[in-house]
């Protein structure tokens, strides 16, 4: 797979499912979650988002391990590459 899950799809994925964040705006990948407002429900309502749209199935308790977007974005990404390739 080409594609890769970027930190600005992060961004537009938490404006789309909870609104409009001051955080989100500018460099945000090392802020903690937890200060940008974001709780481990909201992070798993996202992770269904990402599920839809790139066709990743996250482990529940990796997403709530991850502290970090930047964390988020890596761990999607793995999955993104260990992904079968389409023939």
């Amino acid at each position: 797979m080409s594609t890769l899950f970027t930190l600005d799809d992060l961004r537009r994925i938490l404006r789309e499912g909870s609104g409009d964040s001051p955080g989100l705006d500018g460099e945000f990948a090392e802020i903690e979650f937890e200060d940008l407002g974001y709780e481990s429900l909201a992070l798993l309502e996202t992770t269904g988002r990402i599920k839809r749209e790139f066709g990743v199935t996250l482990d529940d308790d990796a997403v709530v391990a991850v502290t970090t977007p930047r964390a988020l974005v890596d761990l999607v990404n793995e999955q993104l590459l260990e992904a079968p390739q389409p023939s």
